[in-house]
């Protein structure tokens, strides 16, 4: 860590308070959207080379995803909340407290790990065992969800690194950490799995170890990326031992309620599989399948939403509206076309995406009408997560959590949970536009209430 002076003097005007908006989004943004290309690519070639195992192993792969689904969404939930912390103060011009906001987020973040080291141990058997009582697909469950809670420090670290970085502007640094980790997942996925070269053949183990191993060295790469070329905040071990409880009640004031709404996903996506499983083991598999393939477009609009928000927190505390609402129309245009093209993919070559993951005859009959349903609500998602980003953005996250409530636990699972009554597995996919129309609905009725008291107010 470097011991250097409080920098006021050097500050000058950050690039989010006077570049043009479109640039400025595009330059914030197309990092994060190419590293997180990167990573759903990785999500993918992850999931087709344990297919090849078996799809037993698919199967378990789609069990063990609530888990980590809570991991990245305590570690990411923390990470808004320093984010919006940070990038707020820079534009307030309080320096002092964005180094508090980025020591203190360091230590929480510590805290984060050893709390997942416990599950690791302890609770990933009986998880597993709660949705399935096959041995097989339970074994593989169990042995890929331990490495990757046990040696989630990676993780954890990796995600705040790389949010220190974006809250400053550097997005470009935050891909290289992001990339570097994905590269590592994608070269070593096939040589532990199959045991290529002089590598053991380790099978789901090895895709485990290959996520661990490209996570832990991603963090080490995001450090080091900060240390070196972050120079708006300083990082101390002083600033990291002595925590200020008025910074941490900040941080949670957004991270808190970003974490619920995320921590929601993994609830619905678990009682989801056990809705599935009342099907069969191959609905669930085409479950995982569609989670992996959707990501290659959510995952870019999520990267859309993570260079929007320091951008909005910025202009909102330097009190500049028009530079808010030229960035949030800019966005809007750019997710609801990355989602149309999303929605024209999954409805013309729903059979090649399956085939990908070595589908079955019998997944590839379930996995049709699954994308081309679910699809439907794509463009519907673009103009929530775009509208929510100004939530966060704010500290008006507690509005994204009763969004994210109302879609996918009143909603999309009791819709879920009716269709499936009627024994027909593809009337059940039906409940993720039912729940995405009830999103949007809300979504605007907060978006109003945020435009009319607080965007409105500012003046230029």
């Amino acid at each position: 860590m470097r011991n250097t002076s409080n920098k006021q003097e050097q500050q000058s005007e950050n690039k989010m308070g006077v570049m043009p908006v479109k640039s400025l989004i595009i330059s914030m943004s197309l990092p994060m959207m190419i590293s997180m290309l990167v990573q759903a690519l990785y999500n993918i070639v992850d999931s087709i080379f344990v297919a090849q195992v078996s799809e037993d192993a698919l199967t378990a792969l789609t069990l063990a995803f609530p888990l980590q689904t809570l991991m990245i969404a305590l570690g990411s939930g923390t990470g808004v909340g320093i984010n919006a912390l940070l990038s707020r103060s820079l534009g307030e011009k309080e320096f002092d407290k964005a180094n508090a906001a980025a020591n203190t987020g360091i230590l929480l973040t510590a805290i984060n790990y050893l709390m997942f080291l416990f599950v690791g141990i302890f609770i990933v058997s009986p998880f597993i065992a709660s949705q399935t009582d096959n041995t097989v697909i339970g074994d593989y469950g169990v042995t890929y969800l331990r490495y990757v809670c046990i040696f989630s420090i990676g993780l954890f670290f990796q995600m705040t690194f790389e949010r220190l970085l974006q809250s400053t502007g550097r997005t470009f640094d935050s891909m290289i950490s992001q990339l570097t980790g994905a590269i590592i997942n994608i070269i070593f996925d096939p040589l532990l799995i199959f045991g290529i070269a002089f590598f053991p053949k380790l099978g789901v183990a090895g895709a485990a170890i290959a996520t661990v191993l490209g996570q832990c060295v991603a963090a080490c790469v995001g450090l080091t990326l900060n240390i070196k070329r972050n120079k708006e905040i300083t990082l101390s071990l002083s600033g990291i031992k002595t925590p200020q409880l008025n910074i941490i009640k900040q941080i949670y004031l957004v991270g808190v309620p970003s974490i619920l709404m995320m921590s929601i996903g993994s609830v619905m996506t678990y009682l989801f599989n056990k809705i599935l499983n009342t099907f069969s083991s191959t609905a669930v598999a085409v479950f995982g399948a569609y989670f992996k393939l959707q990501s290659f477009f959510f995952m870019p609009l999520f990267g859309l939403n993570n260079g929007m928000i320091p951008v909005l927190s910025y202009n909102y505390g330097a009190r500049k509206k028009d530079r808010i609402m030229q960035a949030l129309r800019f966005s809007l245009v750019f997710a609801l076309s990355i989602m149309l093209f999303g929605t024209l993919i999954f409805e013309t070559m729903p059979s090649v995406l399956l085939k990908l993951f070595d589908a079955s005859d019998n997944m590839i009959a379930i996995g049709i009408p699954a994308l081309r349903i679910i699809a439907i609500h794509f463009p519907i998602a673009s103009i929530c997560i775009v509208l929510g980003s100004v939530f966060q953005a704010f500290a008006k996250s507690h509005y994204s959590l009763v969004v994210s409530l109302g879609r996918q636990l009143i909603v999309l699972i009791p819709a879920a949970w009716l269709l499936s009554l009627l024994g027909n597995v593809n009337y059940v996919w039906f409940a993720f536009p039912i729940a995405e129309l009830v999103s949007l609905t809300i979504t605007l009725i907060y978006f109003r209430r945020i435009k009319r008291n607080i965007i409105d107010t500012l003046k230029n």
